[in-house]
């Protein structure tokens, strides 16, 4: 069983549940939010066929439901989501073996003056960063959001869902055991890698236009990139700020780096 907490969390998983999927929607005191995910379930169920049902409960129930989640996914607030056990949850994660048939088949889709972007995360440790990045990954229009199966935040998807206001549901992402491995095979497909680092070129100096394949890499806000990953970059950029402090937030980095590329 998986546990979704978080209105917009609930809401976009409901939207990308797919046919004869089975959900259970529980709740204590339906307030005016809570009413209307549940009027957007039981019109899902009669739409999409799809089985959802919303069940009244008292507040210790959901307590109970979500004991077992990251601290910062417990806040229910009121409603929580319970996909069946035969649910399909990672429908939207791509394997490894697949990533030459996947981003082939993204690029036949695209126009003329689109470009495929890819996300990259090297350690970055903070779900809610991850969770904003893919806000922002899906607000943009990439293709895919890569994390390294080790030294990132991928195992708290709870967290992440919250964090991404539903976001994680919709954009495909893929783990990897060797994110060096994964740069070098986009490179034979054709991909431009951008590694993001105080130290690199000015973004506003830069120029992406004759790229239609780009990869960003984000590296954790401590340390940034690992060594080996930013060797393997073909650029380094750097967002010119003008404030006190040395860097910006890597979520919001990665958005305005993904804003000025997709462009």
């Amino acid at each position: 069983m998986k546990i979704i907490t978080g209105f917009h969390a609930i809401e976009e998983k409901l939207k990308s549940l797919e046919k004869n999927s089975k959900a259970t929607l529980f709740y204590s005191k339906p307030g005016p939010r809570v009413k209307k995910i549940i009027s957007f379930a039981q019109s899902l169920s009669e739409s999409k066929k799809v089985f959802i049902e919303c069940r009244q409960v008292e507040n210790h129930d959901l307590e109970k439901l979500v004991s077992t989640l990251p601290e910062l996914a417990q806040d229910h607030r009121g409603i929580v989501l319970q996909l069946s056990g035969n649910q399909k949850e990672e429908s939207n994660q791509i394997e490894f073996s697949d990533l030459k048939i996947y981003l082939n088949s993204k690029l036949k889709t695209k126009t003329e003056n689109q470009k495929s972007v890819i996300m990259i995360l090297d350690s970055i440790t903070d779900p809610h960063n991850v969770g904003a990045i893919i806000r922002s990954c899906d607000q943009f229009g990439a293709d895919l959001v890569i994390l390294p199966a080790r030294r990132g935040a991928n195992t708290d998807s709870e967290i992440i869902a919250r964090s991404s206001a539903g976001a994680s549901s919709w954009v495909p992402y893929m783990i990897v055991p060797n994110l060096t491995r994964v740069i070098e095979l986009l490179k034979e497909e054709g991909y431009w890698i951008y590694g993001a680092d105080a130290g690199g070129e000015n973004l506003n100096e830069f120029s992406s236009k004759s790229a239609d394949k780009v990869a960003i890499v984000m590296g954790s806000e401590g340390s940034g990139m690992s060594r080996i990953v930013r060797e393997n970059c073909d650029k380094i950029l750097s967002i010119p700020t003008c404030g006190k402090l040395d860097s910006l937030n890597v979520s919001v980095a990665a958005g305005i780096l993904l804003y000025r590329i997709s462009q």
